[in-house]
């Protein structure tokens, strides 16, 4: 019977202190939030061109307004996206600057920038 090599010392006792579990979780729970296509379709959106309603984001992204609403409201809680109302309408923007870093490390783009080839 085969057995385990004696752990070192050395070697066990830095792991744990990487373990952020709060920050784990919290990572997580953001990925978790980008796992879903319909969301990351939301935020490439408002990310390419700031300042969308349900309406124009539900057209663009092929979803209803109902389920575009409920996404954005999940993301806004987050504290992804911020909404302002004018009148009756109601249009969104980027809140948070994680998140903008990584749809430009994805390959997201601004209105006013080419898209990449």
């Amino acid at each position: 019977m085969a057995t385990s090599p004696a752990l070192d010392p050395e070697h066990s006792q830095p792991a744990p202190l990487g373990l952020d579990v709060a920050g784990i979780e919290n990572w997580a729970h953001r990925f978790d939030l980008l796992s879903d296509a319909n969301r990351l379709r939301l935020l490439v959106c408002l990310h390419h061109t700031p300042d969308q309603n349900v309406t124009e984001l539900s057209t663009t992204v092929g979803m209803t307004a109902t389920a575009a609403s409920h996404a954005l409201r999940q993301l806004r809680h987050q504290g992804w996206v911020t909404a302002s109302k004018s009148g009756r309408i109601v249009r969104y923007r980027l809140a948070d600057e994680t998140i903008h870093r990584l749809l430009h490390w994805i390959g997201a783009t601004h209105a006013s920038e080419p898209s990449p080839l």
